[in-house]
């Protein structure tokens, strides 16, 4: 297995997500190891390894990404009153694909 947990098993299929929020692009589902007990990932369905790493010609993407990142932050807001929108850069990103974590609650230990 890569560095790469989105392309690797999500988005080939080899792991079952629960899906919150799918556009042509971009993929939304809830963690498969949650650490808050509100958890959900967003994703773009192309491999791009970080925020760091965007390029002039992905920023239409970036845009459609950040659409879905306030859509579903938007929901558990309004479900639970509050929402945290986390990325993560250099050697705190586990998995070396672009990806925003959508969370409420305080971290589980």
């Amino acid at each position: 297995m890569t560095q790469d947990f989105y392309c690797d098993e999500v988005l080939s299929g080899n792991t079952s997500v629960h899906k919150v929020l799918e556009t042509e692009n971009v993929l939304a589902y809830y963690h498969t190891k949650p650490s808050y007990p509100v958890h959900i990932v967003a994703i773009p369905k192309k491999h791009i390894s970080s925020l760091l790493t965007v390029e002039q010609h992905e920023h239409d993407l970036l845009l459609e990404l950040l659409g879905v990142i306030q859509e579903v932050a938007a929901k558990v807001t309004n479900e639970h009153g509050a929402a945290r929108v986390i990325t993560n850069l250099g050697d705190y990103q586990d998995s070396k694909h672009l990806h925003w974590h959508i969370v409420h609650g305080s971290l589980i230990k």
